[in-house]
């Protein structure tokens, strides 16, 4: 068999090394050697075991194991090059031998299993000669796997003999409580776990397929990944299991469900011997394309990367230990007699009946790069290192009675187990990248220290990644494409959280970030722009002089303002005629200097709101109203008093021209005392109405105190009703000219228009509310230019005959 082309010679005749009879068989130390205190060693030095077939008439035979793991097996060779670098000490455990007895656990928990109880009780034989004494294990290191490693505690836990593990990651292990006596110079999976959710994070790696091991070693680790990986917002579109000893079809479903699956990135937490099945029906069924994510049980297998598997995982990312450097291991492994030779160069050293070639004795082991010959990636083999010195120092303090002391092994690196028996979780990130030559490296691009605070723990270190396929683009895999800014993320009902639709944020809220969870709502005096990506200034609306509207209002009310005026000319270069006489002059210019200034009171109306603009244009308006109506109900007096007098006609005027101006100054004046008193309690001020309209800001003056203005507008209301009612009842007073008449008329489109003017200045929006109060301004005051003086211009400047004396006093 292999094994024994393997050992026979593996130790020279002067070693006091007993090589069993039975090779191949889990049942019997494949290595051993006599000393002091004995370490034992756990191994899957095969990885194939056969079951002899069960007759139930004779004893079965022992359970055989095959298919050498070169790998594996240079583990083994490095204990034994550790303890017999101890053994050559003179500072650690001088004048004290170390010997060891190495078993073969082919992988599997059976043979693990029946070799602990081996290196506890010794080979039970009874009808043959054993092939070892009856030995006691001082500590057991191994192994490889946690399943083998689970099974082994279950026995030697009970005779409180520590194992140190130098592979065997489940976080399980760090529980005390059941495994008390294990320890392990490799970190918990935990770590890793934690650490590979990190790293598909950090590329943006969303959307993921799964793959583990149907062990302790792949349920636990691939568990914790999948909860660090939800936390990190990561989610998994399928998790499959698999195991070495599944049927081929378990398998072939495997890999299709990865081909099918929209995921481009697979995280394969898979121990060797099923990574290699996996990646056999893998190229069967042509599988690329794919970012492969690896744990740190195969992502530095040196012979995957040998293999045709190499165009299926360049790229591939993973996290492992750092390198290290073992002085003298190579020299030690090449020592080996050419024993060796058969299972390195396929040949047999005697006359084969099976016609293989015979060795020829000229093959040399240095032109042969294996995972047993090659020390460029010691990174278990030195925790197997690590091991046997921890071990070695234990016993060297115990002897010592009870003194401690740093724990180091002859590079210099720092042997420690915290409380749980675990080292501190250092990882080295690698890319399988190809060297100029075309061979497959392993390239450290980051690192991942667990005992940095959170955020510093993953680190890049700027080397350029070699991705899927030998792609230059870094591969996408997301559920859904990302949400650009302005939108957000919406769940699919039944769907994991990493597969949303995108949904424009509404109105007044924006995203300014990809893959926005939600939207944020702008400030009150902020809206979101067009593409709802950031909040940006509102629009202040007010009515302004540079819009159409403002312009239009602005010339109709310079124009009335002029038309007042050139009225007012009229009347001054016609004033000693009978009809000007007859319309009281002086009233008449009055109360036409009050129609100026109602017009242009309007313009305060239109411009940026200010306080001074605020105050004025309500005090400025209540006040010219009120004079203006004074002075109509002044003349609408007159015209009773003259019709109505019983003295002659020639004594009126001078009776009635002091009451006319007091009146209109007392009228007037108890408006200026109500604006006063408004201004003073509660004056109007500017105001930013965010209520009206969400997306502007309508800047407008606040009325300070409603009863102010209503007071105010109340008060012009009476007087008009006082104008119309005196009017009304003069109208039918015997005279050509009767001014009652056309005072009656204004008065009804006066009171028509502020009364509609209430209803509409309640429900326009905006800038509109203050267009209908100048509409109403100026619409109140064209309606009292035009009746009250259209017709006595048309008399003065068009029916000149009509301006007499005694066609005014001329009865119908």
């Amino acid at each position: 068999m292999l094994l024994f082309v393997l050992l026979v010679g593996a130790f020279g005749a002067e070693e006091d090394t007993a090589l069993c009879e039975i090779l191949g068989s889990p049942e019997f130390p494949l290595l051993s050697k006599e000393g002091d205190i004995t370490i034992g060693g756990v191994f899957s030095i095969n990885s194939q075991i056969s079951s002899p077939p069960l007759t139930f008439t004779d004893a079965p035979e022992p359970l055989k194991c095959s298919r050498i793991d070169f790998r594996e097996f240079h583990f083994a060779q490095t204990m034994m090059f550790a303890i017999e670098e101890i053994n050559n000490s003179s500072s650690l455990l001088p004048n004290i031998s170390i010997g060891y007895q190495i078993f073969d656990g082919c992988d599997s928990n059976l043979p693990s299993t029946r070799a602990v109880m081996g290196l506890i009780n010794g080979p039970e034989r009874t009808l043959e000669k054993t092939c070892s004494s009856h030995l006691s294990v001082h500590a057991i290191v191994g192994a490889s796997e946690s399943s083998s490693a689970i099974a082994m505690l279950q026995i030697s836990g009970i005779f409180q003999i520590p194992v140190i593990s130098h592979f065997a990651t489940c976080a399980c292990l760090s529980n005390k409580k059941e495994y008390p006596y294990f320890f392990r110079t490799i970190p918990s999976d935990y770590h890793q776990s934690r650490a590979l959710a990190k790293l598909v994070k950090h590329f943006g790696w969303t959307w993921v397929g799964a793959v583990r091991s149907d062990n302790d070693y792949g349920n636990n680790g691939m568990a914790t990944f999948i909860t660090a990986a939800s936390q990190e917002g990561v989610c998994i579109e399928y998790s499959e299991a698999i195991s070495r000893t599944d049927p081929s079809e378990q398998v072939t479903r495997v890999v299709r469900v990865i081909q099918s699956g929209s995921a481009r990135v697979l995280v394969a937490f898979l121990a060797q011997g099923e990574m290699e099945i996996l990646l056999e029906e893998a190229l069967k069924q042509n599988l690329t394309g794919l970012q492969w994510v690896g744990s740190e049980s195969w992502i530095t297998a040196g012979h995957l990367a040998t293999k045709g598997y190499s165009r299926i995982l360049t790229g591939s990312l993973g996290f492992t230990l750092r390198k290290s450097k073992i002085t003298g291991l190579r020299e030690f492994l090449l020592q080996v007699n050419p024993k060796f030779w058969e299972a390195t160069f396929g040949c047999s050293l005697q006359s084969s009946p099976h016609g293989q070639t015979q060795c020829s004795g000229t093959e040399r082991l240095q032109d042969i790069k294996n995972p047993f010959t090659d020390v460029s990636e010691l990174r278990i083999s030195n925790n197997v290192y690590k091991a046997v010195y921890a071990v070695a120092y234990a016993m060297h303090n115990m002897l010592k009675c009870g003194q401690s002391g740093e724990l180091y092994n002859t590079s210099g690196e720092r042997v420690y187990f915290d409380e749980n028996g675990d080292p501190t979780a250092t990882y080295e990130l690698v890319n399988w990248q190809r060297n100029q030559a075309g061979d497959i490296v392993f390239v450290a691009i980051g690192s991942y220290d667990a005992s940095l605070p959170n955020g510093k723990q993953f680190t890049m270190i700027g080397i350029n990644t070699t991705w899927a396929a030998e792609s230059l683009e870094r591969p996408q895999s997301v559920c859904s494409e990302s949400c650009l800014p302005g939108f957000r993320q919406a769940v699919i009902k039944g769907k994991p959280i990493c597969c949303f639709s995108c949904i424009a944020c509404a109105a007044g809220e924006i995203s300014n970030f990809s893959n926005s969870a939600e939207c944020s709502r702008c400030q009150l005096e902020y809206w979101s722009n067009e593409d709802h990506s950031q909040c940006v200034p509102k629009v202040i609306e007010f009515l302004s002089y540079g819009e159409t509207m403002g312009v239009l209002l602005t010339a109709f009310s310079l124009f009335g303002a002029s038309l007042t005026l050139v009225v007012s000319c009229v009347f001054f270069w016609f004033r000693h005629t009978p009809l000007v006489k007859a319309s009281n002059f002086e009233l008449s210019f009055l109360l036409l200097f009050s129609l100026t200034l109602c017009f242009l009171c309007s313009l305060t109306f239109i411009g940026r709101p200010s306080e001074w603009s605020c105050m004025l244009r309500h005090t400025a308006f209540g006040i010219t109203f009120a004079l203006c109506m004074s002075c109509i109900l002044a003349k609408t007096i007159a015209v009773v008093i003259a019709f109505k007098a019983k003295r002659p006609a020639n004594t009126v005027p001078q009776c009635s021209a002091p009451l006319q101006r007091t009146s209109v100054l007392s009228c007037t004046l108890l408006q200026v005392l109500v604006c006063l008193l408004w201004l003073t309690l509660a004056p109007p001020f500017p105001y930013k109405n965010t209520a009206h309209a969400t997306e502007r800001i309508i800047l407008e003056c606040d009325l300070g105190s409603p009863i102010g203005f209503w007071a105010v507008l109340g008060y012009i209301g009476l007087l008009a009703v006082l104008c119309f009612i005196l009017a009304f009842l003069a109208r039918k007073l015997p005279d050509n000219f009767n001014e009652a008449k056309f005072i009656t008329f204004s008065m009804l489109i006066f009171c028509a228009v502020w009364v509609t003017f209430i209803p509409a200045y309640v429900s326009s929006p905006g800038k509109f509310t203050v267009a209908v109060e100048i509409f109403a301004i100026l619409a109140s005051s064209f309606g009292l230019l035009f009746c009250i003086f259209a017709p006595k211009c048309y008399i003065l400047l068009l029916k000149p005959e009509k301006n007499t004396k005694k066609h005014m006093m001329g009865r119908n």
